[in-house]
Order: structure tokens, then C-alpha cells, then sequence
């Protein structure tokens, strides 16, 4: 079988990862045990997760011409992305996250530099690419009306898009009735009060509660798999890009979902975001070896 043609466009970060064992509190100062530099970004997260389960992965972005560019830019060629870079023009440093991870659970501060560069304009040469491709993937971590434009491109050559809209920003009804699905979290969901009449376009993530979907007229919940967590960092980028995969691969969505909850577990497994995601060979001994919970109907 032929690699499905996945284009992600979306934010490429340096994460800055520190441990503590005390999350500190306003005006306090605590030790952290250890530090890490290591890629993140959403974007990027979840094209090096389609990439490692064996797509052919386009990601178009942006960084800075600094170290943390330079050292990106190696990286997604190592994993396999073919990077289509958005011109700098004001010359913005890369995008990072600021990591706090205290307690098996992170907290994330992101400073998005260059992503911001990720424009309309920017995406133009690219047209063409989006027109190819098998599946769209997107998220909020770049400017809302470049994600308006990319779903307006996608529609009108009928490619199918997956939006994961994080971090919230407000989606309008329009471009809503162009995505194919879209996957918030259970607190995104609270606040996308616009999807109420579109269920059938909703993937909800629910850590390790698992997935909700809409199937045959009712919810359907999809068990998580049961795993020794080390880092929840990117956990639901490894979900999407898993998920994306498995529908380019023309899974059902029941089935699709079923992947890349398992995709998400494994990620959870390893420290950093795209250190975690798992091959293809690993999800497939995975699911091999474990006893699949069963869904449930409410």
C-alpha cells in the first residue's frame, strides 16, 4: 500500500521541559530535577506522529533563524517530514513552550514567535500541496484566519480535514460546516457550543476515560488503554496524528479511533512529546498483546 499524502500545517516549537516534584505556587521558588530542550510544537508533534506510523508527512511552518530553528529543521528531516517553511518576513525567533511537569500532569506556557508568520500569504505557494493530500490536519497554535483560509483551500478540492482545536479559539459556524471532524477535549467542547447540531463531525478526547463519538445515533465511548504514564506532553498531538492516519487509510472512524487511542497511550509511556510517539511495529505488538476494552453505549 501506497503512503497516504498527510499535510499537517501548524505551530514547530522548542519545548523547554523541567521536572519538579513541587509545582510552585505565585512569588515561590522551587528545584526542579532535571531540564530538557526537546522539539514540540503541535504541528510539528503531530507530523512527526503520522510520519512514525509510516505516512508520507508534509508539514508547512515557520521558525526562527536561530539555534532552535536550525536545530528543528534537522530534526523533522531525521523523522522523515518533508518541511514546507512559510517565509519569515519580520524575522520573528522560533516559537517555544515553557514545560512544567510536577506529578505525572504538565502545565504549558507558549511563546509563538515565528508561528505567528504562518499567514494566508505565507500558505499561498503551498495551495497546490493541500490540494493533494489525502487528509488536512490543523490546530490553533497559528493564526485563526490562516486555519479559515487552509479549510477554505481544502474544501473546495475536496480534501478532508481534521481540525484540533488547541488551543481553544473560537471557530465560526462556516468554517465549522467545512471540516471533515473536529476532536476537542472534554473542556473544548464546553465551549464549542456551535457543533451542538453537528455531532457526527465530533471526536472527543477524554484522556483515560478514552473517546466519545457519534454512531448510529447515539454516543459511543471508545476505553482507553490502561498504561504506566510517565509525561502526558503530547498526548492528544499523538491521538490526532494517529487518527489522521487511520482515515487517510480509510478506517472507519469507529476503528480509526480505536488506533489512535492506543497511539496516545503508548505516547504517554515516554518523556517529551515527539520522543514519545510510537512506530507503527510498536502500536501494532500493542494492540496484538492487549485485551481491548469494550465499548459502551450511553
Amino acid at each position: 500500500m501506497s503512503k497516504k499524502k498527510i499535510t499537517v500545517i501548524g505551530s514547530i516549537n522548542m519545548d523547554l521541559v523541567t521536572i519538579t516534584n513541587l509545582r510552585p505556587q505565585v512569588g515561590e521558588t522551587v528545584l526542579g530535577t532535571s531540564f530538557s530542550a526537546i522539539p514540540g510544537g503541535k504541528g510539528a508533534n503531530q507530523a512527526v506522529a503520522a510520519a512514525r506510523l509510516g505516512a508520507g508527512v508534509t508539514l508547512i511552518g515557520c521558525v526562527g533563524a536561530d539555534a532552535f530553528g536550525q536545530e528543528l529543521r534537522s530534526h523533522l528531516m531525521n523523522e522523515g517530514v518533508s518541511f514546507c517553511e512559510v517565509k519569515n518576513e519580520t524575522k520573528k525567533h522560533t516559537g517555544i513552550a515553557s514545560i512544567t511537569i510536577s506529578d505525572h500532569d504538565n502545565s504549558i506556557i507558549v511563546v509563538p514567535g515565528a508561528n505567528e508568520e504562518v499567514t494566508p500569504t505565507g500558505i499561498e505557494p503551498f495551495n497546490e500541496t493541500i490540494a493533494a493530500s489525502d487528509i488536512i490536519l490543523l490546530q490553533l497554535e497559528i493564526p485563526i484566519h490562516t486555519i479559515e483560509y487552509v479549510i477554505k483551500i481544502a474544501s473546495l478540492y475536496n480534501v478532508p480535514v481534521i481540525v484540533n482545536p488547541a488551543p481553544f479559539q473560537p471557530l465560526s459556524m462556516d468554517t465549522l460546516e467545512k471540516v471533515t471532524y473536529i476532536t476537542p477535549n472534554e473542556h473544548e467542547e464546553k465551549m464549542l457550543n456551535e457543533i451542538v447540531n453537528m455531532k457526527e463531525k465530533v471526536v472527543v478526547t477524554k484522556g483515560s476515560k478514552g473517546v466519545s463519538i457519534w454512531d448510529n445515533d447515539q454516543t459511543m465511548n471508545i476505553a482507553s488503554y490502561k498504561v504506566d504514564v510517565v509525561d502526558t506532553t503530547g498526548a492528544g498531538d499523538a491521538f490526532n496524528g494517529a487518527l489522521a492516519v487511520a482515515l487517510a487509510e480509510e478506517s472507519s472512524l469507529k476503528d480509526a479511533c480505536r488506533f489512535a487511542t492506543a497511539v496516545g497511550a503508548l505516547a504517554v509511556t515516554k518523556l517529551g512529546a515527539q520522543s514519545g510517539m510510537p512506530t507503527r511495529e510498536e502500536v501494532e505488538t500493542f494492540l496484538g498483546t492487549y485485551e481491548k476494552g469494550q465499548e459502551t453505549l450511553t
